[in-house]
């Protein structure tokens, strides 16, 4: 295997402000990347390289870092699998985020950091009203006339949210709001689970100029659960599938006033054309629309990229630093130019589409890889295997899927390690996932290894069971340290793991502290609020 070229620190620092557009990848585990990454570096994990890169990076001759620890070759692995799908500009974080501390940068943990650092930069900018879980408390005992808002997609607020609460994400909310609040003096209060969506969505409705007064909730459901108030599980409130028509021309003129007091760019159909064809820039088309409205219908090759979720998770799409990121909604001229102001404030080069979702205006779709075709397994064939100890089974799917439910007998890996599990192990080899696009991925490296004799039992576990067969579980298997799919402070805030609730709102708060001169000059706030 050819290694790639490899980069500094110092010169990925100044590659990364140089203005032009770049791709820094970070091919860790998602638990790995969460533990320690670099500010700017999009998680895009080694198990999923080849069917996530396409959406991510879409131009193949696009500028791409890869990184990783440094230690595991990772990153020289992926570079020969992005070679091999026809990307020409690769080059490795030389000594990875160990060379990178060692240089004297910066590493953050967590996930989504700089639209974390964003919300906690935007509350200190704007000095976004708040109140606390205790000061909700208050306002409910006292008969307060308030609305409080979940700003967060429907299942996150259908998992648990405030008492109450209304779902209606982020940016919905200056779009649906007047058709929910009628009342110009009734408080507005926006909540999510921890800070950056609270943030933003009460800072949204302030900055679109709605009469009421707006706070939000500080530290969300987690503030809450940890004031010792009970949370509600399974609420269905959400905004009204409609808006009210005479709401509209408020709406229109108050989008206007935004698009001049942000410069928000607007842009015709004709010239995005012409941006597609171009080799040398990249462009994504996101639409901001609800879950259902894209369902009905979009324009072709748009990713769905909810509003709020894209502020709040803008590496989740977004992968190449300083590309054009055209905005479509569904042609009211609101929500993109309310998601395309914070994401102007957030660094990016953002426009939005002329006619929304009703332009003549096509994208190609993201290309999908052509991954190995593996024979399949039926469920009574490898149970007769197994009773024969005639195979060997592994489990690809995540970690913590393992540890509640397992095919007996089968043990947990992934890409990343497979072919060294699978060292003398007796075949056939058989791999088993609800996701086959991941076992296939991971099937390439035992062919590469030289074991050919591999199949895979479609469905996992679930499969397995609905078969009527019995599964197993592990409360520790794999361990915790094995488990490098999986970042434990982020996900387990949300099993009533208060430790783990005060790390994340004490990460969060955090941040700013971390942020240095050169990479603070990105965002683009208001030096006073």
């Amino acid at each position: 295997m050819a290694q790639a070229r490899s980069m500094t620190p110092t010169e990925l620092q100044n590659a990364l402000h140089d203005g032009r557009e770049i791709a820094l990848l970070d091919v860790r585990e998602d638990g790995e990347f969460g533990e320690d990454h670099l500010l700017f570096a999009t998680p895009l994990p080694y198990s999923r390289l080849e069917i996530g890169i396409a959406p991510l990076v879409p131009r193949k001759n696009a500028r791409i870092v890869l990184c990783d620890d440094g230690a595991s070759a990772v990153a020289q692995r992926a570079a020969a699998r992005l070679a091999a799908l026809g990307y020409t500009d690769l080059t490795v974080l030389n000594g990875g985020t160990h060379g990178w501390k060692a240089a004297g940068y910066v590493l953050f943990k967590g996930v989504n950091v700089p639209s974390k650092l964003f919300g906690e930069l935007v509350e200190h900018a704007y000095n976004t009203p708040r109140i606390t879980a205790q000061d909700l408390v208050k306002m409910k005992a006292s008969g307060e006339d308030f609305a409080l808002f979940d700003g967060r997609p429907v299942h996150e607020h259908h998992k648990m949210t405030i008492p109450g609460s209304t779902c209606c994400p982020n940016a919905e909310l200056p779009y649906r709001v007047a058709s929910m609040v009628k009342n110009p003096k009734t408080k507005i209060i926006v909540n999510c689970a921890g800070r950056t969506r609270s943030i933003l969505g009460a800072q949204t409705l302030i900055n679109f100029g709605v009469p009421n007064p707006v706070y939000a909730l500080e530290n969300g459901t987690q503030g809450w659960y940890l004031s010792d108030l009970e949370l509600e599980y399974g609420s269905a409130l959400q905004y009204p599938d409609r808006i009210d028509p005479a709401v509209q021309p408020a709406q229109q003129q108050a989008a206007k006033a935004l698009i001049e007091r942000f410069k928000v760019r607007t842009v015709a159909a004709n010239e995005v054309a012409g941006w597609f064809e171009e080799t040398d820039r990249t462009t994504y088309l996101c639409d901001v629309r609800t879950p259902e409205e894209f369902a009905a219908g979009s324009l072709s090759g748009a990713q769905h990229t909810p509003g709020g979720q894209l502020i709040q998770a803008t590496d989740q799409w977004v992968g190449v630093r300083n590309a054009r990121i055209v905005l479509i909604d569904g042609g009211e001229n609101v929500r993109a130019p309310v998601v395309a102001s914070w994401l102007l404030q957030l660094g990016c080069d953002a426009y939005v589409l002329d006619g929304g979702v009703q332009a003549p205006l096509a994208a190609a779709p993201a290309a999908k890889p052509a991954l190995p075709a593996l024979p399949l397994i039926s469920t009574d064939e490898l149970k007769k295997l197994i009773n024969a100890k005639a195979c060997t089974v592994f489990d690809v799917g995540p970690s913590m899927a393992y540890r509640k439910a397992h095919i007996p007998g089968s043990r947990w890996s992934l890409r990343t390690r497979i072919a060294n599990d699978a060292r003398g192990a007796k075949t056939p080899i058989v791999l088993t996932s609800e996701d086959g696009d991941v076992a296939g991925l991971a099937a390439t490296e035992l062919r590469d290894a030289g074991i050919s004799d591999i199949r895979f039992y479609a469905g996992g576990a679930a499969a397995w069971s609905k078969a009527g067969h019995p599964t197993a579980a592990s409360t520790d298997i794999p361990a915790d340290h094995e488990c490098i799919d999986y970042l434990f402070f982020v996900h387990d805030r949300h099993a009533g793991n208060r430790a783990a609730m005060k790390q994340y709102l004490a990460w969060e708060t955090g941040l700013m502290a971390q942020l240095g001169a050169q990479d603070k000059s990105v965002f683009r706030l208001p030096v006073h609020g």
